[in-house]
């Protein structure tokens, strides 16, 4: 079955624009839908042209699909909401829709983590020294993925008490939000950063030993120089 090398996926509101293999939409899927053709895809740069819809590009990300590299240009369509468009949250449960559409709108969606800044009284920081996951043996704020039921004022919370076995209070104020896309893959993270104050000695953590093999106080200039994640240079650095 062959696919275009770049596609374009337009997304308004959470309606995307899919069309049939002869380029022909807007086409619509069908939850639960085991065949699969005929086969529903991502437009053409040309295909959407043809349709006289004009857009704007956000970006470009790359799907390796069976060996084949295919270009998704993701773009905003300078048209009125597009009710005849496909739900995306319908997209995932037809299989007649091919996996490269339904692979660009799982990457569109937002990872979201929380994560907290912990003080004590000398303006220290507290963080943990990473034992998997991509910064392995790298120093980070206590936090992490969020649950899918989870606001992330309890994530961070549940986090810091899973990984050191602190109990915190986070403090009346807002959270430092970032996003960033940080590689071709087109994934998006979003960062909840909180903060909390803790007095307590290192000897009463209690550390997830299979995650976190070490904390340790670190003034927030030396806490931003020792971090690896953008998300906690960019709350580390608020302190300073």
């Amino acid at each position: 079955m062959s696919h275009p090398d770049t596609v374009v996926h337009l997304e308004h509101d959470g309606q995307v624009l899919l069309v049939n293999e002869q380029g022909e939409g807007p086409q619509l899927p069908i939850q639960g839908r085991m065949e699969t053709s005929p086969v529903l895809r991502l437009p053409t740069p040309q295909e959407v042209q043809l349709m006289d819809i004009e857009w704007q590009k956000k970006r470009t990300t790359n799907i390796d699909f069976s060996g084949v590299l295919v270009s998704v240009q993701k773009g905003y369509p300078k048209i009125d909401w597009p009710e005849h468009w496909a739900l995306k949250d319908d997209i995932i449960a037809d299989n007649s829709v091919h996996p490269i559409a339904r692979e660009a709108i799982y990457r569109s969606l937002h990872r979201l983590v929380s994560k907290v800044m912990i003080t004590n009284s000398k303006g220290q920081v507290l963080m943990g020294k990473v034992e998997r996951g991509h910064f392995r043996g790298s120093w980070t704020l206590p936090g992490g993925y969020m649950d899918h039921d989870e606001h992330p004022e309890v994530g961070c919370v549940r986090e810091t008490l899973e990984e050191l076995g602190l109990d915190i209070v986070l403090l009346n104020d807002k959270p430092l939000i970032t996003q960033q896309i940080f590689s071709s893959r087109g994934i998006s993270f979003v960062s909840f950063t909180y903060r909390s104050k803790w007095d307590g000695d290192l000897s009463e953590l209690i550390l997830q030993s299979e995650e976190i093999s070490e904390a340790a106080w670190f003034y927030p200039n030396e806490a931003a120089s020792k971090a690896v994640s953008h998300f906690d240079v960019r709350a580390l650095n608020s302190l300073q």
